[in-house]
């Protein structure tokens, strides 16, 4: 099951993630870059961490 960001204003202009599937492109729904449930964690400590600020 895909879900969108409650940010994305007219749904159909955003990223759209799967659990235990990946991410992909609400654009361009067939394709979508596989990630495994450790990956998604990991991309999520790490934007949740100091690495993005400026």
């Amino acid at each position: 099951m895909w879900r969108k960001s409650s940010y994305s204003p007219d749904g159909n202009n955003c990223v759209e993630i799967g659990a235990g599937i990946g991410v992909r492109d609400s654009k361009a729904p067939a394709a979508h870059i596989p990630l495994s449930a450790q990956a998604w964690e990991a991309f999520l400590d790490s934007a949740k961490g100091d690495h993005f600020r400026n």
